[in-house]
């Protein structure tokens, strides 16, 4: 090897010397800045015909891509998990903690309380306007959370939009970011960079949206949902918007999109396709996934639990109970009852024993085609009884073998078994009606009434049905504001020492029964609710207190986890200056020997042209 060699291999590592001082350098530079990988220059030994010597290939990025991608799921997953248990975490604070003051158990608890002191002293005026004030506090509650969960379901199409636009800009941030990195006359430094860029737009758009990443040879990426939706690939998609303006109780989302009452997202690719995000399901992560979920899954659930609750207590004080009046036919016996004071969505119970096991139907005032189980194991069966018993009887025949279903007279439907010899014995038939005016309608009472002072009958063929944002109506009813004695005067003029109205009240609340839907197995994820008034509201709260402590859990769980990857990607892409610092030394030592050699091939070809 000649001195020409040693003067290449001395100059060449000079400038490896340099151009590692220089990748050292941005290292300590961008040391704790977010997304930086760190950097190291690639040197390789190269020959050519004459000599052999180090030279740089480009300059190396800390990039691991597997734990890139699973760090870009961690990150939806913990931001679809942290926008939900923020916003149920407010739902725990307006509902309450069971027990607390304030809160939907003990308000209930209250009423109770109240109309049990009514039973006691039904002729002290204190007593009855307590009970007036516990029922208007009572309403007020269901009206106020009512108000709360549209207010965070409105709250949550906001932040929809404002996620959108941050996604259209983003997505448009990383379409430059990959044309650049297509340049191929960027510097390696500056291509290190751009990737940089690209990782934490990646990182970004992931907390909005669940992506997969395409990490390209070329350095560019490209991204889609876990459902397949592309977002970026060369171009990027569109999001758009469309707000539904105010929500209310019955603004819901349905899968026939013109039936929707609630914002509309949709995506647009490059070609100028059109689709609905949440019609075809495609967001399954991301603060939008979450935003999504609450506003068309998890806060409509608790309006609807609400709405069973206000429902439960109009029915338990309003509902008339009519029994109805045995009958018998060549052998054959039952009752018979006049059907002809059925409102829409009132009912009637037939209680019957079928060899010698217990069971009941409920007949439901519908046009609606019902025949299913609920929660409690009865079974609902729908029919149009504006049509007559005739026709009531023509709908039911061979839908319940042993029982037969005739019109005896007018109204009146007569509810047979199959003899003396038979399976089948009807114990009973109950007519359960909406009671009419303060008085002489018998011991129940209105006291909880639709808007308008309308009796809520849970009419099934409205639309929407009556229950659906009833919580958010429901009211006290105007005559027992005008005159408290009503609550105990269920005659004009009756003794106000009578007890039997706050009797038969305390009773109700205690005795009947509600189950919460309808079919379940037409919604078999459904929380189904199932007991008296307190039962009902026990229930609620503690699927409510239930979820939301899940959903803190798994927020937690799902930070700690992103928390670890996160350290694993600070040791693998971070700097570390110490690391850093000792490398500048060992390049100052380079430096300094390949000076020397430079130093002393010069005084050797000094010595050489001066012999």
């Amino acid at each position: 090897m000649g001195l020409m060699s040693s003067l290449n291999n001395a100059v060449s590592g000079l400038r490896i010397n340099q151009d590692s001082l220089a990748v050292v350098s941005r290292n300590i530079a961008n040391s704790g800045t977010p997304g930086y990988h760190k950097q190291s220059l690639n040197v390789v030994d190269y020959s050519d015909h004459s000599s052999t010597y180090a030279r740089t290939m480009g300059i190396n990025r800390a990039f691991d891509k597997s734990l890139q991608t699973y760090y870009t799921r961690q990150v939806s997953d913990a931001a679809m998990s942290s926008v939900q248990a923020n916003y149920l975490d407010r739902l725990q604070t307006y509902l309450g903690k069971p027990g607390d003051a304030g809160s939907l158990d003990k308000v209930f608890q209250d009423l109770q309380n109240a109309l049990s002191s009514l039973a006691t002293s039904p002729d002290d005026y204190n007593v009855r306007a307590q009970v007036v004030s516990q029922a208007q506090t009572m309403v007020e509650t269901l009206n106020r959370l009512s108000n709360d969960i549209q207010t965070m379901r409105q709250e949550t199409e906001g932040q929809i939009a404002a996620n959108v636009h941050q996604l259209n800009g983003m997505l448009t941030s990383l379409q430059e970011v990959n044309l650049r990195l297509l340049d191929l006359g960027a510097t390696d430094g500056a291509r290190a960079s751009l990737m940089d860029q690209r990782d934490r737009l990646v990182s970004q758009i992931a907390e909005k949206i669940d992506v997969t990443a395409d990490y390209r040879p070329d350095g560019t990426v490209a991204l889609m949902t876990r459902s397949g939706a592309s977002l970026i690939d060369g171009r990027a998609s569109t999001f758009n918007f469309e707000s539904a303006g105010n929500l209310a109780a019955t603004s819901e989302f349905h899968h026939d999109p013109d039936l929707t009452k609630v914002g509309k997202l949709t995506l647009t690719s490059p070609s100028g396709m059109t689709f609905d995000l949440v019609q075809h399901g495609v967001i399954q992560g991301g603060e939008l996934g979450g935003l999504l979920d609450l506003r068309d899954r998890t806060l409509v659930q608790a309006q609807s639990q609400l709405d069973e609750i206000a429902a439960a207590l109009a029915k338990a004080f309003g509902t008339v109970q009519t029994p109805g009046t045995e009958a018998a036919n060549g052998g054959v016996a039952g009752y018979e009852l006049d059907i002809g004071g059925i409102a829409p969505g009132e009912d009637v119970l037939i209680n019957y024993t079928e060899n010698g096991v217990a069971r009941q139907v409920r007949l439901v005032n519908t046009v609606q085609a019902l025949d299913y189980k609920d929660a409690s194991g009865v079974r609902v069966i729908g029919v149009d009884m504006s049509l007559g018993a005739g026709a009531v009887a023509g709908q039911l025949a061979g839908l319940l073998p042993g029982l037969d279903f005739s019109q005896s007279s007018g109204s009146t439907l007569s509810v047979l078994d199959d003899g003396a010899g038979g399976a089948i014995d009807v114990t009973s038939v109950i007519g359960r009606s909406s009671s009419g005016a303060a008085q002489g309608g018998g011991l129940a009472l209105n006291l909880f009434v639709d808007a308008g002072n309308k009796a809520f009958t849970n009419n099934l063929d409205t639309n929407p049905p009556q229950k659906l944002g009833f919580a958010a109506r429901i009211s006290i009813n105007a005559a027992v504001l005008a005159d408290n004695r009503v609550l105990v005067q269920h005659e004009i003029g009756g003794s106000l020492g009578d007890s039997s109205r706050p009797d038969y009240l305390v009773d109700q609340l205690k005795n009947m029964k509600f189950v919460s839907g309808g079919d379940p197995k037409a919604n078999p994820n459904a929380f189904q609710l199932n007991g008296s008034v307190g039962e009902v509201i026990s229930q609620v709260m503690g699927f409510q207190g239930s979820s939301i402590a899940s959903a803190i859990n798994r927020r937690d769980d799902r930070l700690l986890t992103l928390d670890t990857v996160m350290q694993q990607m600070e040791q693998q892409y971070g700097v570390n200056v110490e690391e850093e610092l000792a490398r500048l030394i060992e390049l100052q030592n380079a430096y300094s020997a390949n000076a020397r050699v430079v130093s002393i091939v010069q005084d050797l070809f000094d010595k050489l042209f001066n012999a």
